[in-house]
């Protein structure tokens, strides 16, 4: 089995990069002159995805523009948050209502994917489907964070998330839902993490561990040190 729909959370305002994002959205930034949204799509397209689901709010037009001009040998479907930001969760919901699909890939393009990270992601949906899971976190170890400031957010042990004092363990930006997680939120403005608080509290959020050098734009002086890296 494999999931067939990615989606890319696309509708942010980037505000800890400020000024650079005031007149381009975060997902149009480059590194090594190219966007950091060509290279999470690129890394969907190696996955074998079939659609493409891409929110927008702040700057959408230029998102939209660019993938027009891209052409990606892949279907697209830009879905609008509409007239407020949905945020992680609302933003999420709002596009897997516009699919059929039970299972989705989920990813934020303010990581910088590659290629190492295909057969990680295809190993974590093979765990995701033959234990029956409806939750799945890419995590990586802090120790691999480009960003040596970045607090962890998370303990992971036997591929269970745990929540205490040491938080060892960062969320890349890509994991696997299932659908009936949503089933009793609505449209609107919330974070995904309530979602992952709800099954914190049930001992059911799971996690599945990168090797990965994670890098991330966190930040400005990241983004500075990333260009020039």
């Amino acid at each position: 089995m494999k999931i067939n729909t990615a989606l890319i959370l696309c509708a942010g305002f980037g505000k800890r990069l400020n000024p650079v994002t005031l007149k381009k959205p975060k997902p149009l930034l480059q590194i090594r002159n190219q966007t950091i949204l060509e290279d999470c799509i690129e890394t969907v397209i190696k996955l074998r995805v079939e659609n493409v689901f891409l929110n927008t709010f702040y700057l959408s037009e230029q998102i939209t523009n660019f993938l027009k001009d891209k052409n990606f040998p892949v279907k697209i479907n830009i879905i609008e948050d509409g007239r407020d930001i949905l945020g992680t969760g609302g933003g999420v919901l709002n596009m897997i209502n516009h699919s059929n699909d039970n299972d989705f890939l989920v990813f934020n393009p303010d990581t910088i994917w590659n290629e190492n990270y295909v057969s990680e992601i295809n190993d974590m949906q093979k765990y995701y489907f033959q234990n029956k899971l409806d939750n799945i976190l890419l995590l990586v170890n802090k120790k691999l964070s480009f960003d040596n400031n970045l607090d962890g957010d998370f303990d992971l042990k036997d591929n269970l998330i745990k929540k205490s004092f040491e938080k060892n363990f960062i969320y890349t930006g890509c994991q696997i839902l299932n659908k009936k997680l949503f089933h009793e939120h609505e449209v609107k403005n919330f974070s995904v993490s309530k979602i992952w608080n709800e099954l914190l509290m049930k001992q059911q959020l799971n996690g599945f561990e990168s090797t990965n050098k994670f890098h991330h734009l966190t930040n400005l002086e990241i983004f500075k040190k990333l260009k020039g890296s």
